[in-house]
């Protein structure tokens, strides 16, 4: 599957002279104008940093970056090795790109008509390791940027754990290990659902974490399950905190439990207890949002039936004290009828089969 994108991208740009390139030193670009990433033209969609002046630091998958551009070209600096990005120019399909090690510049556009142009990048990778940072655009000599996008008043919040990033996605063999290549959040569930119900959509999730046990920890738990990281700006930085009012979503998907039941020790009180506290967490940061928490598609047998215990048990207790606005909804386990991506994770036909059964869901919970 990865060699059938690659060539479908470069058959793309060769069409549409829509294309990336890599550039190793800022002095290729001379004859461009420079447009800093705070610039207010520049909207974005997600956590993000705004704590070093002039740059757009996050971690967290999903976090988007939209642009309208005078000119026949767009280039995009980023700090090297910040991972990919997913590129849509225009109303042409969208295309990935890697800032390596050695990448400060990618040409997003190039040969575009005269006039103004729309550019809508998604960061699809896990950057907590990578620490991504974004600079700016180069734009054409005596060009700039057009008034900012105006972005879907809908608004998404998903918490979840490798489903949610996108791990494997990109691959259809089940033996082949994790690898930032083929994960690809612009393909999971959740971005297809945000697409789907024209709604914004903001991520917090990260491969192998818990609401009360990441993978593999001990029974008792982890000190870095998602309700003890949720509150941060990144994943990997303590010192920021987010700040909740920056975005009100008007519902909140929850899918989380993969990991707490993972190899079979876990405690089934504990779990419950920490989707009780987690779910009283999110109500108190948005007291008017209604919350979703989801199953599926990795759960299965007894693990799937405690999670959903779990859930469940919490959802009748918040309906209970009188809080009406807590659901449950399980998406289809995955049966390997679909093909299976990297490591057992969901496939691309599968995340589209979730897309699907959430779409249909929100659609109607929230009269959308």
């Amino acid at each position: 599957m990865k060699n059938r994108q690659n060539i479908f991208n470069l058959l793309l740009g060769g069409l549409l002279s829509v294309f990336s390139s890599s550039v190793f030193a800022d002095d290729m670009s001379d004859n461009k104008v420079f447009v800093s990433s705070d610039n207010p033209n520049i909207v974005y969609m997600g956590r993000i940093s705004r704590s070093v002046p002039e740059t757009i630091r996050f971690t967290y998958p999903g976090v988007s970056i939209y642009a309208n551009f005078e000119g026949t070209s767009l280039q995009m600096k980023a700090k090297p090795g910040s991972g990919s990005f997913m590129v849509e120019i225009d109303d042409n399909l969208p295309y990935r790109i890697n800032f390596s090690e050695k990448d400060s510049i990618h040409t997003l556009a190039e040969g575009l008509p005269e006039g103004t142009h729309s550019a809508r990048i998604m960061y699809v990778v896990e950057g907590y390791e990578m620490k991504p940072e974004f600079k700016g655009f180069y734009l054409d000599n005596g060009c700039s940027l057009a008034d900012a996008p105006v972005l879907p008043t809908r608004r998404i919040e998903f918490v979840g754990n490798s489903m949610t990033c996108g791990y494997g996605v990109e691959s259809d063999n089940p033996l082949e290990p994790f690898s930032y290549e083929t994960e690809n959040h612009y393909y999971t569930y959740a971005a297809r659902t945000a697409r789907a119900l024209q709604a914004q959509h903001l991520v917090v999730a990260r491969s192998g974490i818990g609401v009360y046990r990441n993978f593999g920890a001990p029974r008792t738990g982890s000190s870095d399950c998602m309700p003890n990281m949720y509150n941060q700006v990144l994943f990997s930085d303590s010192t920021e905190l987010w700040d909740f009012s920056n975005y009100t979503p008007d519902v909140v998907c929850v899918n989380l439990g993969t990991n707490d039941t993972s190899l079979d020790n876990y405690d089934k009180e504990l779990l419950t207890d920490a989707y009780r506290k987690f779910i009283k967490k999110l109500r108190n940061v948005y007291p008017d949002a209604k919350l979703v928490l989801l199953s599926g598609s990795m759960l299965t047998g007894k693990s799937l039936q405690d999670v959903r215990n779990a859930m469940d048990k919490v959802v009748v207790e918040m309906n209970g004290d009188g809080d009406k606005e807590v659901y449950r909804f399980d998406m289809s386990p995955q049966t390997g009828s679909l093909g299976m991506g990297a490591d057992y994770h969901p496939s691309m036909r599968q995340h589209q089969k979730m897309a699907s059964e959430l779409t249909e869901y929100l659609r109607k919970l929230m009269n959308w």
